[in-house]
């Protein structure tokens, strides 16, 4: 290995956001306008954008650009004007870059909304100024509750067909609150667009003088990543993906083989915290406890590291240590358990009833589970978790399981990212449900599936 030492590396700009809404809120228009006016578009894409527009005649005699065709890229979702599937976009200006997650507004189409929400630093929330606050609004807003998304912003959009009135705003963000503060969401942002017009979108607009905030875009250009944010908050946690041991005839320098035929190295991404040389850790399952030797990364070493970075981990002591296993801070990894209990955001036509086999992924972990009860689903109107007897496609329900081995989980609430799983179909492989952990129970020596 290089002796070179790197510093530890700028928060990266990169953030990470999704639009959400009802259906014909104008979402995909808004991302379209958000591309144009931010001059992400490239010149040919654009050109077949206003041809197309022009064809379907949209804009009158006077013509204009369909910004929804942006985005919409099925066929079936320019043919019926709606967005079906997550829609992701890449895209820079001067102060940041983003990956934007257009998702789909449809209730059938709920569980493409959690896909694309899972990972965001913030949800963009569309509401038709003229219609309000809807029941698919409270959907997508209790999911980003239960996904505890850092930033919220909620665009009441349309706002010419208002006539730019403070008064009609100033209703449709009073509703709004209500319902932000019931599901004790924080600080919201509300900001009055018009997606097709370009108000507040990118550049603030003269037609809303009373309205002193931000545009949009330069909202999300200052808004503070989830890593930024829980850097220091959280525990570090490493789900170990690769064991890193040289094996073969590989030609290193006379002076390096010594220390590369002993080298074994820890491979994975950080999921949450920080992790420096000499810091202690502990190892699950197992519980048991070394120190951290080095951080590699690239061929050179670092003095630490931080989530979401890649990195291999060099511990003092030789420990069995396979795929699957936990790496973090020591003193704050769980027990390792087989019981667990969690919301599931039920995302497959199959329903799901009580003694289902599945596999669960935690982290890099993949276990096989079985659901030993369901034990709710949430009434999305009064967000009460109500007694079902199992979960129907978009259903959001609370369940326990049964693991065939133990693994540390700790809840969501705490650690957004180890607490965070995929439930997948045994035979076929297809994603049954996102789940987050509400808690976790004790492993016993005679647990089993």
């Amino acid at each position: 290995m290089s002796d070179a030492v790197l510093e530890r590396p700028a928060v990266s700009t990169l953030f990470r956001f999704a639009t959400a809404g009802s259906v014909d809120d104008g979402k995909s228009t808004l991302v379209g306008r958000l591309l144009h006016d931010s001059k992400s578009i490239l010149a040919d894409q654009l050109d077949s954008v206003t041809r197309t527009s022009t064809e379907r005649g949209f804009g009158g005699a006077s013509g204009g650009i369909d910004f929804a065709l942006l985005t919409d890229g099925l066929r079936a979702e320019r043919e019926q004007g709606i967005t079906i599937d997550v829609a992701y976009r890449y895209f820079a200006t001067d102060q940041r870059s983003f990956i934007l997650a257009d998702c789909p507004g449809h209730v059938q189409y709920t569980r493409n909304m959690v896909t694309g929400a899972t990972t965001a630093d913030a949800v963009v929330v569309l509401i038709d100024g003229r219609k309000g606050v809807l029941e698919q609004t409270r959907r997508h807003l209790s999911v980003v509750h239960l996904l505890r998304v850092p930033h919220v912003i909620i665009a009441v959009n349309k706002i010419d067909l208002l006539d730019f009135s403070e008064t009609a705003f100033a209703e449709v963000a009073d509703a709004v609150r209500a319902v932000t503060d019931e599901l004790q969401l924080g600080a919201v942002h509300v900001i009055p667009v018009s997606a097709l017009e370009g108000d507040n979108i990118v550049q603030r607009s003269p037609r809303t003088p009373w309205y002193t905030g931000p545009s949009l875009l330069e909202l999300l250009e200052t808004l503070p990543t989830t890593d930024e944010l829980e850097a220091d908050l959280e525990a570090f946690r490493l789900p170990v993906q690769l064991v890193i041991r040289p094996q073969g005839a590989v030609v290193v320098p006379a002076e390096d083989a010594d220390a590369y035929r002993d080298y074994r190295a820890y491979a994975g991404q950080i999921a949450s915290g920080v992790v420096r040389v000499g810091d202690t850790v502990t190892v699950s399952p197992g519980d048991a406890t070394t120190v951290v030797t080095g951080i590699d990364f690239a061929g050179a070493s670092l003095a630490e590291a931080v989530a979401p970075q890649s990195v291999a981990i060099r511990l003092a002591d030789d420990l069995d240590i396979t795929r699957g296993a936990v790496i973090g801070a020591a003193g704050s990894v769980p027990p390792a358990t087989t019981d667990v209990t969690a919301s599931l955001f039920w995302l497959d036509p199959r329903p799901l009833a009580p003694g289902a086999r599945v596999l669960t992924k935690f982290g890099t972990a993949t276990v096989q589970a079985i659901v030993t009860a369901v034990t709710g689903k949430r009434d999305l109107d009064t967000l009460a978790l109500e007694p079902a007897d199992g979960l129907d496609v978009n259903d959001i329900g609370e369940a326990t399981l049964r693991l065939a081995s133990p693994i540390p989980v700790e809840p969501y609430a705490e650690n957004r990212r180890a607490g965070a799983f995929l439930v997948v179909h045994a035979q076929t492989g297809a994603t049954l449900a996102a789940g987050i952990v509400v808690s976790g129970g004790s492993a016993t020596d005679d647990d089993h599936v």
